[in-house]
């Protein structure tokens, strides 16, 4: 393993780092430090322990990182930083190290000499994942020594010792997360690979290896990626991008690194209907916003406006032009670096400082005029999407408004194939969106009338990925969709933000067949949330019924199986291939089932299996959705061909 070219590794050891909290309340509640114990959860404690690879690399001493998922889930992460440090510490008359992993909140990070600015601020460090794990073993090489130290649960197993001399540097830290913590143990390939690829995007210059030994190919290879950028947020928006059609040739880059916020911005525009901006703040992703936004979003309009009426391009235009028409077809990506960020907001990712809107205004402000200006064809280009973005929104609102006047005025406002709850109470109702009449007539009958309601889709919805929006509220399927949720457009700040006050239902459902077509329906109804209702993705409130894919008989004894290996082994179990008497049904359609089969395998809370529908990462949702449902081909190809193999589509 390489060292890093540049710094000297100096000034990093056991008096940079500082105890803050112990570590006992971590096991009793891990929800409120990782966030859950479920899927989530389990991936933060990959995050943590990179956080602290990437602040090495922030601070100029790590320029390579290695994940492995091995094949009992368990991780390791590898980099060559200078190694956290094994003298004895002060304080705690103890190793350095030992001291980071078993004491929350010891670190570098709140040493302002140490590390400047540090990604991993808002979590709480790799003495989580340990106080989280059944086993976790930190190697450090530092020193031209190799020091090793073993965990059980949070535990050390024996005091930091010495095991052989290496002129190697760096930290591994190898982690099994505990089962008795968490409800899910299996990784997710597509997760971790997202994440690593939006930090290299993040970090330039850093090449991060990951690699899962669970799953070889025919040629019993091992599924690799190597995730390195050297052109950072120009080449994070021109991923995004990849599957549209471009408006401007280059992405326009903005650094200011000069006062105490650096910022980083790029941005393009593209044919497309959809606003996309991605934030950071210390490689943490703000999906709900914040400060950093508000400037980007003030200077982005004020500058555009400016040039618009100067050049006199607005002149014949008759409507207003609002902040909205300024992002339409818009791809950014704002990364900036604070010292002590303040997060707020309902999952803490909203940045709250408030100088940081006066550093991204600021330099945004200065180099997009300057950009307009040398380029009037492009600003000319820009400015012509925006007038067009204008009169669709107007178009839009008045088609949206349509859509309520038509509910106040027709009583209930519900839709007629509708077959509603008897519950009133949003916290416990669900709305089951169901693939064609015959699925919806099983699902009617087979319900639980007091607090599920059922909507039949009759074929698919239309594909707003490739629709204006006005287009989007005159479809009957999305209009229906819309009645039998009770939700409106429109709040004070924004005309096209969703109103979620009178929502009916806090589960919707999607229950389509497991085939290709109720794939696409699916897929369908997935993009239009993610387009224009993404509150109720964000808020939990979608899921996605998994009916199972097999019925297995022999005799007396039957079985429902959802995979092919639950299949495979209730087959054997049965004693299948010595005779042929077990039957396997594969079901094709939700029409098959008769309504007590529906109820019992994917409705009944006691025993159905649903998916709940999360936003991990906004960009590589947002790249998805375009590639699935956009124009190109060529990559919609690509994805299938790669991803086949793994047959898990995980959204």
């Amino acid at each position: 393993m390489s060292e890093v070219k540049g710094k000297t590794p100096t000034e990093y050891s056991a008096s940079n780092i500082q105890v803050l909290e112990g570590l006992e309340a971590v096991r009793k509640r891990p929800a409120m430090y990782i966030g859950d114990v479920g899927i989530k959860g389990l991936h933060h404690l990959i995050w943590e322990v990179v956080d602290n690879s990437i602040d090495e690399a922030l601070a100029g001493y790590c320029d390579t990182i290695y994940v492995t998922v091995h094949e009992d889930n368990s991780i390791s992460v590898l980099d060559n930083g200078r190694g956290i440090p094994t003298d004895m510490h002060e304080k705690e008359k103890r190793s350095a190290l030992e001291v980071v992993l078993t004491v929350l909140h010891a670190g570098g990070k709140f040493d302002k000499n140490t590390y400047k600015v540090s990604g991993g601020l808002h979590g709480v460090g790799v003495s989580c994942v340990n106080a989280l794990s059944e086993t976790l073993k930190a190697t450090v090489y530092r020193d031209g020594k190799i020091f090793e130290q073993e965990y059980e649960r949070g535990n050390p197993l024996y005091p930091v010792r010495i095991i052989g001399e290496s002129e190697q540097r760096g930290t591994s830290i190898y982690f099994k997360p505990d089962k008795q913590i968490f409800t899910i143990s299996e990784y997710n390939y597509e997760t971790i690979a997202s994440r690593l690829r939006e930090l290299a995007f993040l970090n330039p210059g850093i090449t991060i290896y990951l690699e899962d030994t669970r799953e070889k190919d025919e040629k019993g290879e091992t599924r690799k990626d190597k995730f390195l950028s050297e052109g950072g947020l120009r080449e994070f928006v021109d991923y995004i991008d990849s599957t549209r059609e471009k408006l401007i040739p280059e992405p326009i880059y903005i650094e200011n690194d000069k006062g105490e916020i650096p910022v980083q911005v790029a941005l393009s525009y593209n044919t497309s209907f959809s606003e996309n901006l991605v934030s950071y703040v210390n490689n943490i992703n703000t999906h709900e916003g914040g400060t950093h936004v508000a400037g980007f979003r003030r200077a982005l309009t004020r500058t555009l406006k400016n040039y618009a009426e100067k050049s006199g391009l607005l002149e014949k235009v008759k409507i207003d032009i609002s902040g909205d028409d300024f992002r339409e077809g818009l791809t950014a990506v704002i990364s900036v670096k604070v010292a002590e960020p303040q997060f707020e907001g309902q999952t803490k990712t909203k940045l709250g400082n408030s100088d940081a809107m006066g550093a991204v205004d600021q330099a945004v402000g200065e180099v997009l005029q300057y950009f307009l200006e040398e380029h009037p064809r492009e600003a000319k280009t820009i400015v012509n999407k925006v007038i067009l973005a204008a009169q669709a929104r107007h178009a839009a609102r008045k088609a949206r408004e349509m859509v309520q006047r038509k509910n106040v005025l027709s009583g209930t406002g519900l839709p007629g194939k509708l077959a509603d709850c008897s519950s009133t109470d949003p916290s416990i109702s669900e709305l089951y969106l169901v693939e064609g009449d015959s699925a919806g007539g099983s699902a009617k009958q087979g319900r639980d009338r007091m607090f599920q309601a059922i909507l039949p889709l009759r074929g698919k919805i239309l594909n707003v990925e490739k629709a204006q929006e006005h287009k989007i509220y005159e479809n009957e399927e999305i209009k229906n969709i819309i009645t039998a949720l009770g939700v409106s457009f429109g709040t004070v700040d924004d005309d096209k933000a969703l109103n979620l006050a009178k929502l009916r239902y806090h589960k919707i459902v999607i229950m389509t067949d497991a085939d290709v077509d109720g794939s696409h329906i699916r897929t369908l109804i997935l993009t239009f949330f993610f387009r224009y209702m993404k509150e109720l993705i964000e808020n939990g409130y979608v899921y996605i019924a998994l009916p199972p894919l097999y019925l297995v008989k022999k005799g007396k004894e039957e079985r429902y199986c959802w995979t092919e290996e639950e299949r495979d082994a209730f087959v054997k179990e049965l004693g299948g291939g010595k005779d042929d008497s077990v039957n396997v049904q594969r079901y094709k359609g939700l029409g098959e089932m008769n309504p007590e089969q529906l109820w019992s395998t994917t409705m009944d809370p006691a025993r159905r299996s649903l998916k709940q529908v999360s936003i991990e990462s906004a960009a590589e949702a947002d790249h998805l959705f375009s590639m699935l449902m956009g124009d190109e081909v060529a990559p919609r190809r690509d994805f299938i061909e790669k991803n086949a193999k793994y047959a898990r589509i995980d959204v």
